[in-house]
This record gives structure tokens, sequence and C-alpha cells, in this order.
């Protein structure tokens, strides 16, 4: 799984982790109220074990501050006017 850019014009691109080798640059689209969109490619057996199993994981580095809120889809979000 490899993240991509999430190809939403109307949002402004921005690169996660651009200059800190110790993580995969993440590459987001970012609104005026501070939503951040990111997308992923899975590869062909990702796909298949999803598909399979039904379900995925997601693993959230909050180094123990609060967690913020979250939304997993397969559908690329709505953009709010």
């Amino acid at each position: 799984m490899v993240p991509i850019d999430p190809q939403i014009s109307e949002l402004n691109f921005v690169t996660y982790a651009k200059d800190q080798p110790e993580y995969v640059p993440l590459p987001a689209r970012v609104d005026k109220n501070g939503t951040v969109i990111t997308c992923w490619k899975l590869t062909w057996r990702e796909r298949l074990t999803v598909l399979w199993r039904g379900s995925f994981y997601l693993t959230l580095l909050t180094f123990n501050h609060p967690l913020q809120p979250i939304r997993c889809s397969i559908d690329k979000p709505e953009i709010e006017s």
C-alpha cells in the first residue's frame, strides 16, 4: 500500500514528512478548515486480502496525544463549498 495524491483539484496540495527520512512522504490535500485527505493505492495482493477477509488495519501514531477524528472510505470525499 502506498500513499498517492488524492487528485482533488479544489484543495491545496501538501506533502507531510517530506524531509523526514524515518517516514514515508505523505501526499495530501487540505481544505480551509484543516481537513486533510489522503489516498492509498493497494497492490493486487492487498485488494484480494481485503476482499477475502473483509477488514484492514489502520495504525495511528499519536505519541500519547489525543486521537484525532478519522474516517476511512472507499469513495472520494465530497468537498464542502
